[in-house]
């Protein structure tokens, strides 16, 4: 296996198309199928599958191309830095549920390293494109939660793709509502008191089971319930419609403001928050401040 297979592998995953692919390498369609073909027969697994609509990735072939993608980078950085003797940037990127808490860690993290000396990147996104990007290596780390109505689902699909889930902390479930909302006032809230409100939750696209649900609790029959697709909206309907979500109950001040309450949701149900990395593989040095930044919230759900 060489750097220039890889190449010419992940070339024809971002074009689609073994012709347009080979152009853009300045080599001969025949010469670059050989070449593929020759890589295919060395890994013992189909990576492209050919039609004359064009070319599709197999499962393995996304996987496979994950890691050549990986390794190209760090050729990249070792190059400038040991052949070429540039300056580069490292890099670290996580992706996320819509979780607050997760940003203001991102947020810290970015502060202490700088950015003079590394390109990060934060998704905050839908569950399974959280999965997909830690599965790609498009993130190094994705956060969620697990309960006990989604464990075994997405346990499954983690093992799957060759992720694993770490525990970060337990917390209960919360109502996340505006201040201005008539239930802000109360010290629990009872599912009977939110019947007359409209439940908010983030839209899951065309991946949208009830084990891929931000919100816990999806398979309850909310009398009104308004999807949205990012936590500015979800925000506004909060105080448009005195709208409300269920979450871990960590506010942060600094980013949202005081203008939202958490109250207890009177349930014996848990979140497990957590993150999910590739399996056997290490956590960069980011990573682990990441984590360690993600640990100090622990405190508030105590």
């Amino acid at each position: 296996m060489t750097l220039q297979q890889l190449r010419y592998a992940i070339c024809i995953s971002n074009r689609k198309s073994m012709n347009k692919a080979a152009a853009e390498l300045f080599i001969t369609q025949p010469s670059l199928s050989s070449t593929i073909r020759d890589l295919e027969e060395e890994i013992g697994m189909k990576l492209f599958l050919r039609s004359n609509r064009g070319i599709v990735i197999t499962p393995e072939g996304e996987e496979f191309l994950g890691y050549a993608r990986q390794m190209l980078e760090q050729y990249r950085q070792l190059e400038e830095r040991f052949v070429k003797r540039e300056k580069f940037k490292k890099k670290f990127s996580v992706s996320m549920q819509h979780y607050t808490f997760a940003v203001q860690a991102f947020i810290h993290m970015a502060k202490e390293f700088g950015m003079d000396d590394y390109e990060f990147a934060v998704h905050e996104t839908k569950t399974y494109e959280v999965i997909e990007n830690v599965r790609n290596q498009k993130s190094e780390l994705g956060i969620l939660y697990l309960n006990d109505f989604n464990q075994k689902a997405l346990e499954k699909i983690l093992y799957d793709k060759e992720l694993e889930f770490v525990d970060l902390f337990q917390c209960g479930i919360y109502v996340f509502l505006w201040k201005g909302n008539p239930l802000a006032e109360k010290e629990l809230i009872e599912f009977d008191d939110l019947k007359i409100y409209p439940c908010l939750s983030f839209e899951q696209g065309n991946n949208n089971s009830f084990y891929l649900a931000e919100e816990v609790f999806s398979t309850y029959e909310y009398k009104q319930i308004i999807k949205a697709d990012d936590r500015a909206t979800l925000l506004n309907l909060m105080v448009g419609l005195n709208g409300y979500t269920l979450c871990s109950g960590i506010i942060c001040e600094d980013l949202n403001g005081n203008e939202y309450r958490a109250i207890p949701l009177n349930t014996h149900d848990k979140m497990r928050i957590g993150y999910i990395k590739k399996k056997k593989m290490p956590l960069s040095i980011l990573g682990e401040k990441y984590i360690t930044e993600l640990k100090k919230y622990e405190k508030q759900v105590l």
